[in-house]
């Protein structure tokens, strides 16, 4: 209190002086061990991100998209047939996981939101999603290989779309959540049956999160090795038109090439490494803009 001045009073003390000493020192340390720990997961990034540019560039020529993958002990060839058969399964497993995905996310956002059904089915969506891709290899393997007695792209492909599936389900259900009531009352005030609701009006509106799903789903199964080693399997020469036998591809490729000891099949193996976390990182990239272009909508 001022002396000359009985009513005027000394200003409050400042809300960080009451914080208590003990209170700043932990929140100091919580700072820098969440600094640290981030600097240490951008540097182990970084340097696995820098050893695959280095070691996979150096695999990069011509041949490398044209030439069927090499014997072993041979000299050039390239992954054309590793590259084709990976994307002949994945177009495929993307193609029977996108209706199964959509459907079953709509039942749950528009159809099922209270209903004990709709509960059991996200808590086995959630189980799936959550599920080792190992363990849907080896589902696969005693739904379809063993019974047919040969590996086959038909199995690689199955078991990449129940990886996508959840995924799907799981996106689709979220964006129709957003889709604000008044629009679904809108076209109900108007006569519109639900079915012609949600297919003119929900699903326009939602439409790109439902595709940013799909492709988060696409570069999910793009890597996928664990799955193939028990369906689809892997050979060095075109595989045939009816997809049956072991099939060549990318992530299986990989993994039986890095394992060799043959320096030519070792840097294939950087190069097919290299060429799938860029389509990975390109498949990002492209749900990331959908994402900003449905938020400036």
């Amino acid at each position: 209190m001022d002396a000359t001045n009985p009513l005027a009073t000394t200003a409050p003390p400042l809300a960080a002086s009451r914080v208590r000493p003990g209170r700043r020192i932990a929140d100091r340390v919580l700072i820098l061990a969440s600094t640290l720990a981030t600097l240490l997961g951008i540097v182990v990034l970084g340097s696995i991100l820098l050893m695959l540019i280095v070691e996979g560039v150096k695999g990069f020529t011509p041949a490398l998209f044209t030439a069927p993958t090499p014997g072993p002990g041979s000299e050039g060839g390239g992954i054309a047939n590793a590259i084709l058969g990976s994307l002949v399964m994945t177009f495929i497993g993307i193609v029977i996981a996108t209706p199964i995905g959509l459907m079953a996310g709509t039942f749950l956002a528009e159809y099922g939101r209270t209903s004990k059904i709709a509960d059991v089915i996200r808590f086995l969506n959630d189980v799936l999603l959550s599920a080792p891709s190992i363990l849907i290899g080896l589902f696969v393997y005693t739904l379809m290989v063993r019974p047919m007695g040969t590996y086959s792209g038909w199995a690689g492909a199955v078991a990449l779309a129940i990886i996508a599936t959840p995924v799907i389900v799981r996106t689709t259900e979220d964006m129709l959540r957003l889709v604000p009531g008044p629009m679904r009352e809108a076209g109900a005030a108007l006569g519109a049956p639900r079915s012609l609701v949600i297919c003119a009006i929900t699903w326009r509106a939602a439409s790109a999160g439902v595709v940013t799903g799909i492709i988060l789903a696409l570069a999910r199964i793009a890597g996928e090795t664990a799955p193939l080693l028990f369906t689809a399997l892997n050979n060095n020469s075109w595989f045939n038109a009816n997809l049956l036998g072991g099939v060549p591809n990318l992530p299986v490729m990989i993994y039986q090439f890095a394992l060799s000891p043959y320096p030519n099949w070792q840097s294939l193996a950087w190069a097919g490494a290299l060429l799938i976390t860029v389509t990975i990182l390109a498949l990002s990239v492209v749900a990331r803009l959908v994402i900003k272009d449905q938020r400036a909508r």
